[in-house]
């Protein structure tokens, strides 16, 4: 009943072998100091690579960008030696992996920056608190990027994606989402510039456009993706009117034919942020007319009907790939997924355990019958 999520799917340039993406997902395992990738997250992404494209976890651009503790990083050459390690797992076992380029803008706490404030579209403040080095503290105000040093934060995202290649990724995907600083440029509630970035829909899209050209200028449109999650609040950043902005955003993703778009969509009982704010996919699936995925929350089988309907083209499964690592062959089998309710406290913590601990269905049942 699943054969629908099993055929193949182009993205571009990037060939897909199932429907069934691993969503990106911050895991807090680089190497201190310098978010440097290591052994044991090729080892964490080499287990997953069942799934028909790997999204990486968020990756800092540049030390201004990159504000959560052990997250890795993709400014230098160090980054791009440690990153080799995953591709080349993911790649041995017929796996596909893009790069997820990060830059977290106002929820950058000061702590990361030498007491510095944080960037963003506008002066404003997030809600909540920031995970530091030294605990949760309440955020702080970012500073208004200014109109001359915008071009060098679209130079980090070039930097950070050369790098990527260099790593021998499959692409790169913009982070988009989430309140970070693509959506903090995007959304009116935390763009209040009154400049050319600023104001009307097609504006607050001007600075998405200019990193995903930097983009394609180092890996062709037919590699890079982009993330957005269109309806509901999110740290903070939100939207009077999703509608106008995101269907500007997806005219301009269709206008750089770039390789697919990747919808993270909560719903009012979402176990990772919930809204009523209607989902709009629908929209822009008139408006972009490349490979459609969508996230969050969703069944093996809300999945294969979404995919069947024409709702999209496949779909990223997040927290279940933390404790299934062969989520994908669970899937073709009709088989259990294990838990990953109440385990949060696994989610960041340094080491193996909750990480590259979790058994594969094949594993489960050598156990059961050597018992």
């Amino acid at each position: 009943m699943h054969d629908t999520l099993f055929q193949p799917l182009t993205l571009g340039a990037i060939e897909a072998k199932n429907r069934i993406f691993m969503a990106p997902l911050t895991r807090g395992r680089s190497t201190l100091p310098g978010s440097i990738p290591n052994e044991m997250m090729a080892t964490y992404y080499r287990q997953r690579a069942g799934a028909g494209l790997i999204i990486s976890e968020a990756t800092g651009i540049s030390v201004e960008g990159l504000g959560w503790p052990a997250a890795p990083g993709a400014w230098s050459e160090k980054h791009a030696e440690g990153w080799k390690l995953t591709t080349e797992a993911v790649h041995a076992e017929g796996g596909k992996i893009v790069m997820q380029l990060w830059h977290m803008g106002r929820l950058v706490h000061p702590d990361f920056l030498d007491g510095k404030p944080g960037v963003s579209a506008s002066a404003t403040t997030a809600p909540d608190h920031a995970h530091t080095p030294t605990g949760r503290k309440p955020h702080e105000q970012a500073r208004a990027l200014e109109k001359d040093e915008i071009a060098r934060v679209v130079e980090d995202y070039a930097n950070a994606a050369r790098h990527a290649k260099a790593a021998g990724f499959d692409g790169v995907q913009l982070h988009g989402a989430n309140g970070y600083l693509v959506d903090q440029f995007l959304r009116d509630s935390t763009n209040l510039r009154e400049d050319e970035y600023g104001g009307s829909p097609e504006n607050r899209t001007r600075f998405m456009r200019e990193v995903l050209e930097g983009l394609i200028d180092v890996w062709g449109a037919d590699r890079v993706g982009i993330r957005l999650s269109p309806n509901g609040e999110t740290q903070g950043c939100d939207d009077s009117d999703p509608a106008a902005t995101f269907g500007a955003a997806a005219r301009v993703c269709e206008e750089l034919g770039i390789a697919f778009v990747e919808l993270r969509e909560p719903g009012p009982e979402g176990t990772f942020g919930s809204t009523d704010v209607p989902k709009q996919s629908p929209l822009i699936r008139t408006l972009y007319t490349g490979p459609l995925v969508l996230n969050s929350d969703y069944t093996a089988e809300e999945a294969v009907a979404d995919v069947d309907a024409g709702k999209c083209d496949a779909v990223s499964f997040g927290r279940p790939y933390i404790s299934n690592p062969d989520l994908a062959e669970r899937i073709r089998q009709g088989a259990h997924w294990n838990p990953n309710k109440d385990v949060p406290k696994s989610w960041y913590l340094p080491g193996p355990e909750g990480y590259i601990d979790y058994p594969t269905l094949e594993e489960e049942r050598e156990s059961e019958n050597a018992a």
